[in-house]
């Protein structure tokens, strides 16, 4: 089996967190008001975490032969100060994220490589975890 459409995948999987990172610090950066408090503190956190995703898929991919991208997915950070529009985008990129991730494991299990399974797989189920803290957040 080629390793090609895994390498595709995970490459896109480097894009949304490389663009993770720079979202959660921009917010970290912005967010004002008493939610500040609470709320910078989380996006640098997202942001901390969105690396060291992005080093595992970056070292995966240089395992598999792949060459890893270097550039973020391309869809537009909205740029606010508003907390509840920063939470909704953050939820929408961790959806987005974790549905890759999921894509990635149907992918890995065809390998039979089962040390890659269990890193992405961590990487997902944090993702997930991210999903529900956020939508419990933005309700």
């Amino acid at each position: 089996m080629s390793n090609a459409p895994l390498i595709e995948k995970l490459n896109e999987a480097l894009g949304w967190e490389l663009r993770a990172i720079s979202q959660y610090s921009h917010y970290a950066a912005y967010i004002r008001g008493i939610h500040r408090f609470q709320l910078a503190p989380h996006f640098n956190s997202e942001a901390q975490e969105s690396m060291t995703h992005a080093d595992t898929v970056r070292a995966s991919i240089v395992k598999l032969g792949g060459i890893a991208v270097t550039e973020r997915n391309p869809k537009a950070i909205e740029h606010t100060s508003d907390y509840k529009i920063m939470l909704q985008e953050s939820l929408d990129t961790e959806i987005s994220a974790s549905k890759v991730y999921s894509e990635i494991l149907t992918l890995v299990e065809k390998t039979g490589d089962s040390d890659l399974y269990d890193s992405i797989e961590q990487i997902y189920l944090a993702e997930v975890r991210s999903v529900e803290e956020l939508r419990m957040l933005v309700e």
